[in-house]
């Protein structure tokens, strides 16, 4: 199997956006909200620390927002709370944005495992209570490790290459 360059040859390499399937270091926000949604479920290959934190960020605003349609719609009194129109909303927005965004997010996590040479079951170690959240924090703040190359397929690429 032959290693394709990540850059077309036609333009220079800080110019150029990589392909799909190899990581972009130092991806803009546009770029990373981009290429999160055109790996919907790509589960093969890696993901920078600029892709995974820019979509980290993205997600984490677009949640505070819902949080605060839902709480807005919510009222306490003397007698108790009460829902309003704003949090039966504000809670069906959040299910959709959820359902639409948690294969997506997985699959990123995954291939950001991989950018630093680890295996993407690694992901089921956030089971462990508090620890596990931890450690995943960790390595998804790790530098990327070229051995993590092993990971990535090229378009093109024999799915399991001949022996």
């Amino acid at each position: 199997m032959t290693y394709q360059q990540p850059y077309p040859s036609d333009q220079p390499a800080y110019k150029a956006e990589p392909p799909l399937w190899a990581p972009y270091y130092g991806a803009p926000f546009p770029a990373a909200l981009q290429r999160f949604f055109k790996k919907y479920a790509t589960f093969n290959g890696r993901a920078s620390r600029s892709e995974y934190w820019w979509w980290t960020l993205a997600s984490v605003v677009v949640s505070v927002l819902l949080n605060v349609i839902i709480g807005s719609g919510t009222t306490t009194t003397a007698y108790g709370t009460t829902t309003g129109p704003g949090t039966v909303i504000g809670g069906i927005l959040a299910v959709v944005w959820g359902l639409a965004t948690i294969v997506p997010s997985l699959a990123l996590s995954v291939r950001r495992l991989h950018d630093v040479n680890m295996s993407g079951w690694m992901l089921l170690i956030v089971l462990v209570p508090f620890l596990g959240a931890l450690a995943l924090l960790v390595f998804m703040v790790l530098p990327s490790n070229p051995a993590g190359q092993r990971f990535d397929r090229p378009v093109g690429a024999p799915l399991y290459p001949a022996r």
